[in-house]
């Protein structure tokens, strides 16, 4: 009768040659079939499902001057695509937006840590960036009016007040969920001050980091719209908030839509070629996403 008796040596090497495959990961491209259905197919879907109760409300309502057709707008488009003003109009906007954004990591980012790692200046501030977030940011735009004037600086300051407190606030979250484990191993390899924050404290609060620069980057394109909306001048060229308060101004519809869809196409790519990839990689490197 054979023996069924393993040696602990054996036991040994089956526990590590498990975990070895647990910790394995299946590094081939993706069937296309598969990214098809679980990432081109609901995109796509609920496209069609819009345009479809678009054109089935459009005769209902039966009212260009308040719902006008797909066609109508997508002759707005063209129109605007072949007047060479659609890529100004999204240029316009984004470089603004992505540069007030940068300007707002480089103040949350610090302000973040400092409240993070700092008592009494969390104890005076945090409360401040907490109402500051919850503060609409349209309501910034008469003040910065008012100080600043009607030009580009009014627009990244109604920017920064609007992502610094996300930004800062998704920092000091991150930098709470770090494991006191970290912090001490850190020290104890000689990890202080800020070779301890570049090293230890910043990957570690990793997550709650990038998700303040999603919230962040949100709150800069929304403060953005509200101020070409409200604050238009000639000079400031015509952004996509501009375009919407044109065509509200003309009451053309059309161009309302235009401008709605304009802004919500810059919103959705922004979040896939910029967040969506980092937050991808952040998971995947703490062994949070597997590919199946």
């Amino acid at each position: 009768m054979a023996s069924t008796d393993t040696t602990p040596a054996q036991d040994a090497g089956s526990v590590e040659a498990g975990l070895d495959a647990l910790e394995t990961t299946a590094t081939g491209r993706a069937p296309f079939r598969k990214t098809f259905v679980d990432k081109i197919l609901p995109p796509v879907t609920a496209i069609a499902v819009v345009l479809v109760a678009w054109y089935v409300l459009y005769p209902i309502v039966d009212n260009p001057s308040k719902l006008p057709s797909p066609g109508a707008v997508a002759g707005t488009l063209k129109d605007s695509w072949l007047s060479g003003t659609l890529l100004d109009y999204i240029w316009t906007s984004v470089s603004r937006g992505l540069l007030g954004f940068c300007f707002a990591l480089l103040i949350g980012t610090p302000l973040g840590l400092l409240v993070a790692r700092v008592k009494f200046v969390r104890a005076a501030i945090g409360p401040i960036l907490s109402g500051l977030q919850s503060l609409p940011s349209v309501a910034w735009v008469p003040p910065a009016v008012i100080w600043l004037g009607l030009n580009n600086s009014m627009m990244y300051a109604v920017i920064l007040l609007g992502a610094v407190p996300s930004i800062a606030n998704g920092l000091v979250s991150g930098v709470d969920q770090v494991p006191p484990l970290f912090l001490r191993a850190g020290r104890t390899m000689g990890a202080t001050g800020l070779k301890g924050t570049w090293h230890i404290t910043l990957p570690a609060a990793l997550p709650g980091y990038v998700a303040g620069m999603k919230q962040g980057w949100a709150f800069s394109w929304r403060s953005l719209m509200a101020a070409e909306i409200i604050a238009s001048f000639p000079d400031l060229g015509v952004g996509l908030g501009q375009l919407l308060e044109n065509a509200r101004t003309a009451s053309d519809m059309a161009m309302v839509f235009e401008a709605i869809l304009l802004i919500l196409f810059v919103g959705i790519a922004i979040d896939l070629l910029v967040f969506s990839p980092l937050e991808r990689w952040v998971l995947r490197s703490r062994g949070l996403l597997v590919r199946n």
